[in-house]
């Protein structure tokens, strides 16, 4: 799939507004924003892994298309939800543990960069990456 491969963040749109409203206190808002976050994904039939590398931490996601798992973000927000294949593009709905409340996420390629949106409470940010 198109989305395999090495992706490093190469620019942030709204990324530090969209954090806000997830309510991350400024100071990890302004960690957050210069994480220099790498990714690898694999996908084998259904089976997607994705390792995250950044300045906070390292992380390997193992999910199966459809398939509900616990996932939890860098500043420690747990969620619940699904990642499905739309096309050529990952949706994923979650759920906050705390609140309830859904986060939309969206992978896909567009050009030669990898893009993920999300969407909070009517807020989106999109996070570029170049593939390394």
């Amino acid at each position: 799939m198109a989305l395999d491969g090495n992706w490093k963040v190469d620019r942030s749109d709204n990324y530090e507004k969209f954090m806000e409203q997830m309510g991350i206190n400024v100071m990890k808002r302004k960690l957050g924003a210069h994480d220099n976050l790498k990714i690898t994904i694999q996908q084998e039939g259904n089976k997607f892994t994705v390792k995250e590398s950044s300045t906070f931490r390292s992380i390997e996601i193992i999910f199966m298309l459809g398939v509900n798992f616990e996932y939890s973000l860098a500043d420690g927000t747990e969620l619940s939800g699904t990642w499905n294949l739309e096309g050529n593009k990952l949706v994923g709905k979650f759920n906050r543990k705390d609140n309830g409340k859904e986060l939309q996420a969206f992978r896909e390629i567009v050009g030669d960069e990898l893009i993920q949106t999300y969407i909070y409470e009517g807020v989106e940010a999109k996070r570029s990456f170049k593939r390394v």
